[in-house]
């Protein structure tokens, strides 16, 4: 319970509701959000679109997995916003989400994107890939995640350390696509090249930019928020495994609570964020692909060009976390 009571939460009923006739009770969605940033813009069009408020509750993953438990059919929450489909489906797995039964969802997300078992929905997409600096590298001398494990690399590698989900994700991805044994050849190979770990993306893009090390792994996003301040950030991205598996992409998504009081108006919300109209709010301000292939991305994410994601379901992400922690400590991946 102390951990429950060390949350802290802040309350952004941001919008004002129009008065419904009659003096009715305005219609509200009550969101546990661990996603912190981007999203403003689009609840508050949700909002002047059907007059139904939206109420925020900040927390880390965590915090609000901890908080749903404790409260039960006493929550608040209809709405479960986070990243990573690892998240996603330790929610779901724990009982904290409901399945949701929507045409229009399962048209505007794709399914590899999506819970097959309809409990949560990916809103937009992060692709994990290579980065470079371009004073040292050239983009010919790169090509798959697995070939970071080649002897030229050694000394010039940087990482994030294997305790944070994005990696955890890439790996049990790895996994369900080649199996435990080829995935932790690979991480033998990193590590054999006496990575760098740093405990951030944008940490690893400055040492990067600094000359520490050469090439990294980091969500795509993150690069695109240090191009945007400074066009001439001397670090690029690289498509990983274009001729092969495509670049590995996970998700922040979102699902309805098990025991939601406004379960309608939810789901109708999960729809409004998935529609092009949305999407397209989540491009422009976050620098994520939109989930829906209908919404465009942003005009700096374009001058990056198209590129072939890894179309296994994200949920492996979930699935496999346990045997990737495994995996990467057997590999001495720290």
């Amino acid at each position: 319970m102390r951990r429950i009571r060390a949350v802290v939460l802040t309350l952004t009923g941001l919008w004002l509701t129009p008065a419904l006739p009659g003096g009715a009770e305005p219609a509200e969605v009550v969101v546990y959000s661990a996603r912190h940033y981007g999203q403003e813009t689009a609840f508050a069009a949700f909002t002047k679109k059907t007059g139904v408020q939206v109420k925020i509750f900040n927390g880390n993953t965590g915090e609000l997995f901890e908080r749903l438990k404790a409260e039960g059919d006493r929550t608040p929450a209809d709405v479960l916003l986070t990243v990573d489909a690892g998240n996603l489906w330790n929610a779901a797995r724990a009982g904290l989400l409901s399945r949701v039964d929507s045409p229009e969802l399962q048209a505007n997300v794709p399914a590899h994107l999506r819970d097959p078992e309809g409990r949560w929905f990916g809103l937009t997409v992060r692709a994990r890939s290579i980065v470079y600096n371009t004073r040292k590298v050239r983009p010919a001398e790169l090509s798959t995640y697995e070939a970071l494990g080649d002897p030229r690399w050694k000394g010039r590698l940087c990482l994030r350390t294997s305790s944070y989900i994005y990696n955890q994700s890439l790996l049990a991805t790895m996994i369900k696509r080649h199996g435990e044994a080829k995935t932790e050849e690979t991480v033998r190979g990193w590590v054999a090249n006496q990575p760098a770990l740093i405990n951030g993306d944008t940490q690893i893009l400055e040492s990067i930019a600094a000359g520490q090390c050469d090439v990294g792994l980091v969500n795509h996003y993150y690069l695109a928020r240090l191009l945007a301040k400074d066009p001439a950030f001397p670090v690029a991205i690289f498509w990983a495994n274009q001729q092969t598996t495509g670049t590995h992409v996970n998700v922040s998504g979102a699902g309805v609570t098990a025991h939601a009081r406004h379960r309608a108006p939810a789901i109708k919300f999960l729809e409004f964020l998935s529609s092009a109209e949305a999407q397209q709010m989540f491009a422009d301000l976050a620098y994520e692909y939109p989930a829906n292939p209908q919404a465009a991305v942003s005009p700096l994410v374009a001058r990056w060009g198209r590129f072939k994601q890894d179309d296994v379901n994200v949920a492996s992400a979930g699935e496999f976390q346990a045997a990737a922690i495994k995996l990467a400590d057997r590999a001495g991946y720290r």
